[in-house]
């Protein structure tokens, strides 16, 4: 029994590491494509997005996307999170 919930935790891990969003990968796009917010839409969070895109026009989309250098990491581990929890309901 104990032994059949490590290997779904194991399987659920493995699917978070190949499924999920990586660091790497979202500071990419926001260091090329962050006037797009594409880092933003990359981790699933196209309202915030459209927001900051938006908000490119009044300056304060600038001073956002800085601030967005040192959230991406939570926003990553959120995302992960987020699927791990739905792999989870599926496992049983």
């Amino acid at each position: 029994m104990i032994n059949r919930a490590v290997d779904e935790r194991v399987l659920i891990e493995m699917r978070v590491a190949n499924d999920g969003p990586s660091v790497a990968v979202a500071y990419l796009l926001w260091f090329f494509l962050g006037i797009f917010a594409a880092h933003r839409f990359y981790l699933g969070r196209p309202g915030t997005a459209i927001l900051q895109i938006l908000s490119m026009f009044v300056l304060v989309g600038l001073v956002w996307l800085v601030v967005d250098l040192f959230l991406i990491p939570g926003m990553v581990r959120d995302k992960q999170e987020q699927l791990r929890r739905s792999l989870g309901m599926y496992a049983r």
